[in-house]
């Protein structure tokens, strides 16, 4: 559980424009997604409770929930949608459901955070480096 926590940069990303694009995203967040460098801070207190917290140069979100729990939750684009994070083979996996449903799966090995976001047919995949 421990090895999800942590501070991660971005280092990598594929295909994203075209998942946000498929999410409805419009064409200016796009590009301005496109160029952010997102640092990811995952923290949990017990292994029930999560923060997730997103800091780019022009906008910050954190999330806290608890596992299998839905909560409300506000996208990066302002969209809102409602969300379940749960924890599989040691990924959490976010689902948001709303306008469209999308799932974010996120995985840690060592130093490195894998993140797949998947909407419709469109997957993403963006690396991150642990940076603490």
């Amino acid at each position: 559980m421990t090895e999800l926590c942590g501070k991660f940069k971005l280092v990598s990303s594929e295909n994203f424009d075209e998942f946000m694009k498929a999410m409805g995203v419009n064409m200016i967040m796009r590009k301005a997604g496109s160029f952010a460098k997102p640092l990811v801070e995952i923290c949990s207190e017990d292994g029930e409770s999560f923060s997730l917290k997103t800091t780019t140069t022009f906008k910050t979100t954190e999330l806290k929930f608890k596992l299998g729990e839905e909560f409300d939750e506000t996208r990066m684009d302002g969209s809102n949608c409602k969300t379940v994070v749960t924890l599989e083979d040691g990924k959490l996996v976010q689902k948001q459901s709303g306008d469209k449903e999308v799932t974010i799966i996120r995985e840690v090995e060592g130093d490195t955070m894998k993140t797949i976001c998947k909407v419709e047919d469109i997957v993403s995949t963006r690396v991150y480096n642990r940076c603490e």
